[in-house]
């Protein structure tokens, strides 16, 4: 057997826009596809906003200052 050469090998590369675009459309698929999911999916989403919506309320009553950063500097660079 030859190896092949890199010219070849089909590599399929989705990145960026298209990447998003695909993973919304599969999502929209499989929710129209399989009804039991849209509970799953739902549940999902809201317990993800839950959560977004707490740690953002979190740290702005709860802001970082300067005296919570202890090592500012790890590796020592000016």
């Amino acid at each position: 057997m030859e190896p092949t050469s890199p010219s070849t090998k089909s590599k399929v590369s989705l990145k960026g826009t298209a990447g998003l675009i695909i993973a919304v459309a599969v999502v929209a698929a499989v929710l129209i596809a399989w009804p039991v999911y849209r509970w799953f999916f739902m549940v999902s989403v809201g317990i993800g906003l839950g959560v977004a919506a707490g740690l953002f309320l979190w740290h702005k009553l709860r802001p970082i200052t300067e005296k919570d950063v202890e090592n500012k500097k790890p590796l020592g660079l000016e």
